[in-house]
């Protein structure tokens, strides 16, 4: 089962409004150590990005899977589609994660890693809009 603040849309949007917001602050802030060549900043504030990934947005969508989306396909089959497309995007998600994480880990901090968590930042925000544009018709 969710809980109560998983399926009352206005704090969901809350939740992933606040992990969004978080998440272009700090590539904002890796933005800013590139163009000051601070690699050592960067690369330390790189591994609190993905932290935050893992801690706020990924956990946030294990939650969501094991519980509001399979209430929702119990409550309305219709919605089977959009649950397997939103746990796509959770996957694409976590792939990337892990994909900037093990970058860190084997090269340091380039720029590639900015521009995947640019990535992980759109694919987040699509899915978010997807996701309550599903939940009020619940």
């Amino acid at each position: 089962m969710s809980g109560p603040g998983l399926k009352h849309v206005d704090s969901h949007a809350a939740i992933h409004e606040a992990a969004l917001n978080e998440a272009s602050e700090l590539n904002d802030i890796l933005a800013k150590l590139i163009e000051h060549k601070q690699m050592d900043k960067a690369l330390e504030t790189a591994f609190i990005a993905v932290e935050h990934w893992e801690t706020r947005t990924l956990r946030h969508a294990d939650a969501e899977e094991k519980g509001l989306y399979k209430d929702l396909v119990e409550e309305n089959p219709k919605l089977k589609d959009d649950v397997i497309q939103l746990t796509r995007d959770h996957n694409i998600m976590r792939f990337l994660v892990k994909e900037i994480k093990q970058s860190l880990e084997k090269e340091g901090f380039n720029k590639g890693v900015l521009e995947k968590l640019h990535a992980l930042v759109h694919v987040d925000l699509y899915h978010n809009q997807e996701e309550e544009r599903i939940l009020p018709h619940h």
